[in-house]
Formats: C-alpha cells, sequence, structure tokens
C-alpha cells in the first residue's frame, strides 16, 4: 500500500540545480517531450529492478565500488539537446541529485525526480512501498 500525499505540480526550488519535481511531474514531461529522462541507476539496477521507457540509461556511479562513471559528462552532452531540459533518476533519489549538480556545472537545465524509482526504505529495508516511480503508477517495465 503506498503512501498518500499530494502529488506537485511544478518544481521545487533546489540548491546547485534547477529544481526537485515529483514523478508524476516527470512523468508528463517525459510523455509530452518537455524534457529527457536520464536513468543514472548501474546497469544491473535497471536490468533486474525495472526501467523506463524511454528514458536514456546512463549510470552517475558504476558497480563495483560506486565509483564516478568517467563517461558520464560525455554520455550526458549527447543524451540532452542545447537549450533542452534533463530530468536524472536513481533508485531514491539521492545519486540523481549529485548528478543534477554536475549536469548543471555543465550548463544543463537539470531537475532532480523526487522519490527515485523505488522510493525511501520501509521499517524492514525493503524499496517499492514508500514512493517512487514504479509506485507512483508511471511506465516502467522489467526484463
Amino acid at each position: 500500500m503506498g503512501e498518500e500525499r499530494k502529488a506537485l505540480t511544478a518544481p521545487q526550488a533546489a540548491e546547485g540545480y534547477a529544481g526537485d519535481i515529483s514523478p508524476e511531474l516527470a512523468g508528463q514531461w517525459l510523455a509530452g517531450g518537455q524534457a529527457v529522462l536520464v536513468d543514472v541507476r548501474t546497469d544491473a539496477e535497471r536490468e533486474w529492478v525495472g526501467f523506463v521507457p524511454g528514458a536514456v540509461p546512463l549510470a552517475w556511479k558504476q558497480w563495483p565500488g560506486m565509483a564516478i562513471n568517467p563517461g558520464f559528462d560525455e554520455g550526458l552532452r549527447a543524451a540532452v539537446p542545447p537549450g533542452g531540459k534533463v530530468m536524472l533518476l536513481c533508485r531514491s533519489g539521492v545519486r540523481s541529485i549529485a548528478a543534477a549538480r554536475r549536469a548543471t556545472e555543465l550548463g544543463v537545465q537539470a531537475y532532480n525526480i523526487l522519490e527515485g524509482f523505488e522510493g525511501d526504505a520501509d521499517a524492514q529495508g525493503h524499496r517499492g512501498q514508500r514512493g517512487g516511480w514504479r509506485l507512483r503508477g508511471l511506465p516502467w517495465k522489467q526484463n
């Protein structure tokens, strides 16, 4: 059972990047072609947990060791057209903040997607019940 809350209909102010947006608003922007969605989770996360159709896969950190992806800047520049905006998605909305700050440093209008793909862990340490892209009923697939 998901938690009840009112979806944000506009970006919230954030430090170091354009803003935080709700999964629902990100879904609207993606469907309307208003922004590029970049999934910054690892390849394994996308493969095993699920992915958003139409999202650009570009890890912020790489497994194992979770070192910063040396190809992130180049990949982001290739994914987002000049003057375009990007929405960054990770597991719970933490790595995507760092990626949004880096995108901003590169001159890209960047937004962090709150809650990420899976949301926060619950009392049992399980994800998928406390927010996130999947729980909000937005489009996703699993291999």
